[in-house]
């Protein structure tokens, strides 16, 4: 069946609410793993994870920080205002915006829009010791978003700011408010870059001690950035999967990784879905730059419709031409996007074996690991189901090799 044509109502599975963790374990690394290795289903705990993986593997990790995005205002009326800031609009670059001083613009998802008619939105916040007042101002629609401009005097950074009013978003599933505790643990231990509004989860579970006990099985690490954004909770309505539109997330990648990359003949193992979509998205920029193009964007479609073309580049190939893109234009660090939908009927490039939660039913990425382990999915969820697993972002992990 052509991908556009998978009905959604086929990824579905029972999930009860007391299966979502709504917590993380105190210890990060003592959560269950289910190790599905070509049909076979085993399962063991997390911290012995460098047992299961072979010597002189590449594992490539997510080191986005997730940012404190959502900001409240309160109306001269009483009317409690939320803004949720996705995106930057201007410096549309994360560092160089984060960095600003006295305005920037995001784009931004807006609670209770209907009680903000007009004007703007002012709240006083103290950074360094300084109150500074913050105004939101909003401006034209950018799809589900609004542009927000956020303009204040003095020295505080857009930075400084989120850090001092906004407010970690947690998963919508959890039904519970941001406590102190989630500030460290949905973060993972190596998050470096801010910018996402979801935290990389499948990470949330190393800690110092299993990254340590990688290094010493002689498992080499490599870091990318995918700023993860509020569509990765976005459910698929149509029941054709033709019919949704994947959301655009920004990724960062050094010329150093895609060389390590290549050293590795091209195979990587991914730990999450971002990491997957960072990577596999990483050959079909060589594939536009082999093309002459200059804007290595990635389409939703483009992989489905690459497939049907008859000369096609190996992985190699196609990251060497990444390479040669970078190298032509002097980047140290490749800044681009993607809206990749990873489905049934993908043909998966870079990832040999994948480290992830279990995912929602019916969603994006759970069509992501089907693809991976040839719609096998029903083992592992049937599996976890059985066994007590938990599940989505705080639950419990699985290591895939198909």
């Amino acid at each position: 069946m052509e991908t556009k044509h998978i009905q959604i109502k086929d990824y579905n599975y029972p999930l009860p609410d007391e299966r979502i963790a709504k917590y993380p374990l105190s210890e990060r690394d003592s959560s269950k793993l289910l190790v599905y290795n070509k049909g076979e289903v085993s399962e063991t705990t997390f911290r012995h994870i460098p047992d299961h993986l072979p010597k002189g593997a590449l594992v490539v990790m997510n080191n986005t920080r997730v940012i404190q995005a959502r900001l409240h205002f309160r109306k001269e009326t009483g009317a409690l205002i939320e803004v949720f800031v996705l995106e930057p609009a201007w410096p549309e670059e994360y560092q160089e915006n984060f960095l600003q001083r006295g305005h920037v613009a995001w784009y931004c998802l807006v609670g209770n829009l209907k009680k903000w008619k007009e004007g703007s939105l002012r709240r006083t916040v103290t950074v360094g010791g300084q109150d500074i007042v913050l105004s939101a101002t909003r401006g034209e629609v950018h799809g589900t978003s609004h542009r927000i401009d956020f303009t204040w005097e003095g020295e505080a950074t857009w930075a400084e700011i989120l850090e001092a009013m906004g407010e970690l978003p947690i998963p919508p599933y959890l039904n519970r408010d941001t406590e102190e505790s989630d500030l460290q643990t949905y973060q993972t231990v190596y998050s470096k870059i801010k910018g996402s509004v979801a935290a990389p989860t499948a990470g949330l579970h190393f800690t110092e001690r299993v990254l340590a006990d990688l290094d010493a099985h002689g498992i080499e690490r490599e870091e990318v950035t995918l700023h993860v954004g509020a569509g990765t909770f976005k459910p698929v309505k149509s029941e054709e999967i033709g019919g949704h539109d994947m959301h655009t997330e920004h990724i960062a990648v050094r010329r150093t990784t895609i060389e390590r990359l290549l050293q590795h003949g091209g195979e990587a193992i991914a730990v999450g879905t971002t990491s997957v979509r960072t990577l596999e998205s990483l050959y079909y920029m060589g594939v536009l730059a082999s093309r002459g193009e200059e804007d290595l964007h990635i389409p939703q479609w483009m992989p489905y419709e690459y497939a049907q073309e008859e000369a096609q580049l190996t992985t190699t190939e196609g990251l060497e031409a990444l390479l040669s893109y970078m190298e032509r234009h002097e980047l140290e660090v490749l800044q681009s996007s993607t809206q990749i939908i990873i489905a049934p009927g993908y043909d998966y490039h870079i990832v040999r074996m994948m480290i992830t939660n279990f995912h929602q039913p019916q969603s994006t990425l759970l069509l992501l690991v089907s693809a991976f382990v040839k719609g096998d999915w029903h083992t592992i969820y049937d599996y976890a189901l059985a066994h007590d697993f938990r599940f989505l972002s705080y639950g419990d992990s699985s290591l895939l090799i198909p």
